[in-house]
């Protein structure tokens, strides 16, 4: 059954209350996902931009700024983003890059800016209805022949509430059409973490390569 559409009202309070639950476990958060080892991920993004250097990246959904401070740290001009206040200010602190304030269901982004944007563990967040809207700003932002790398938890194409924070678990079609369907290439998808058995891999991660014109779009190659 398809869900019913959600409310202004509903997708404010979506942003707020997730947005808050994050805001009071900043310290936990950071501490906690410290020593997380992303460099597959990191790594799966930078192979496969296909732009020239030097690269403008966007880490969205930045956090507490651990994959922002890599980035940095690697020579990248990189900007970060995300909802959470407290986040932003522990990521400019640890990090030294810029960071915005956005909600994920509001942003403001130039156009054809970013040679590369870094979505770990982050547009899971988006409820359905929305996704399709916050892809296309996605991609509008992207130059041609960058890349975007998404780490989603997968499930059977439910969504709702996780305790104070709103989730949608696609499954890995179905998060397949929304990236197609807003004009990305398929690159590459693997499942994390590497070191557990395929059935304990929770997360999903997908490579997309914004193509350039008159390149075929289909997303399978």
């Amino acid at each position: 059954m398809k869900p019913s559409k959600l409310s202004s009202d509903q997708l404010r309070d979506i942003s707020q209350i997730t947005i808050a639950d994050y805001n009071s476990r900043a310290i936990q958060f950071m501490e906690g996902t410290r020593d997380h080892d992303v460099t597959q991920n990191q790594t799966a993004l930078l192979q496969n931009i296909g732009t020239a250097k030097p690269w403008h990246l966007l880490d969205i959904g930045c956090g507490p700024g651990r994959d922002l401070k890599s980035f940095s740290d690697m020579g990248h001009q990189v900007v970060g983003l995300d909802g959470s206040a407290e986040f932003c200010t522990l990521a400019r602190e640890q990090s030294g890059c810029d960071v915005w304030q956005q909600d994920f269901l509001d942003l403001t982004l130039p156009d054809n800016n970013f040679d590369g944007i870094f979505a770990n563990a982050s547009l899971f967040h988006i409820p359905t209805q929305e996704l399709a809207r916050v892809l296309s700003e996605l991609f509008n932002a992207m130059k041609m022949g960058g890349a975007l790398l998404s780490s989603n938890p997968h499930g059977a194409n439910k969504e709702g509430w996780q305790r104070q924070r709103y989730a949608a678990f696609h499954t890995p079609q179905q998060w397949q059409d929304h990236m197609q369907s807003a004009g990305f290439e398929l690159i590459e998808t693997y499942y994390r973490p590497a070191h557990l058995p395929l059935e304990q891999r929770p997360w999903l991660v997908t490579v997309w390569r914004k193509p350039h014109r008159g390149a075929n779009e289909s997303g399978n190659n």
